[in-house]
């Protein structure tokens, strides 16, 4: 596929019926805005791969919210839902190993406690 075949192809999907089933696309834009604000301001340092599956399915409900019935709306939510759980659970392991590493590094560098 060209570039200009690219192009063609997303003007037909913005300009075609995209906005009777996600709403209008301000509407659904400042939705989705609202809600990644409402996310982003409860999140402290960088974003993890948990936080954009998480960011992905508000962005489903947003579409929700303005649009008419679509069931990809919610079997992608499920979807990102899932995935966020994958991600934070990974996060969660490797959290533990590093404290686990830190403990031990910290033992070795003191040395033994002498009473």
């Amino acid at each position: 596929m060209t570039a200009k075949e690219i192009l063609e192809t997303a003007l037909e999907i913005v300009e075609g019926d995209r906005s009777s089933t996600h709403g209008e696309i301000r509407e659904n834009h400042t939705n989705i805005a609202r809600l990644w604000n409402a996310y982003l301001s409860s999140c402290l340092g960088e974003l993890k791969a948990s936080d954009v599956a998480n960011m992905m399915e508000l962005l489903k409900i947003a579409r929700r919210r303005t649009g008419s019935l679509n069931r990809d709306d919610y079997v992608d939510g499920a979807g990102y839902a899932a995935t966020a759980y994958e991600c934070a659970e990974e996060t969660e392991e490797l959290l533990k190993i590093a404290r686990r590493h830190q403990t031990e590094e910290i033992a070795r560098s003191t040395g033994p406690v002498n009473k």
